[in-house]
C-alpha cells in the first residue's frame, strides 16, 4: 500500500469514527464543542455526523477499490 492510500484509509477512519460518535450521541459531541442545547443544534450534528460518516464510507470504499484494482503497484 502507497503512502498516499494509507493516508487516505487513516483518514476514512477518523472521519467515519468521529460522524458514527456524532450521529449517535450529538450531546457528547454537543457538549465537546461547547454548543448551545437546543432541537436544531441536534439535528445540525446528526446532519454533520451523517456527512462525515459518509466521507469515511466513501473514502475508504475508494482506496479499496483502487488497491483491489491493482491500481497500487
Amino acid at each position: 500500500m502507497t503512502r498516499s492510500l494509507a493516508l487516505m484509509a487513516g483518514i476514512a477512519g477518523a472521519a467515519g469514527a468521529a460522524g458514527l460518535t456524532t450521529l449517535v450521541r450529538p450531546a457528547t459531541a454537543r457538549a465537546a464543542l461547547g454548543l448551545p442545547e437546543a432541537e436544531a443544534t441536534t439535528y445540525a450534528l446528526r446532519i454533520a455526523g451523517m456527512m462525515l460518516l459518509a466521507l469515511g464510507l466513501f473514502l475508504g470504499g475508494f482506496a479499496a477499490v483502487f488497491t483491489l484494482a491493482g491500481g497500487a503497484a
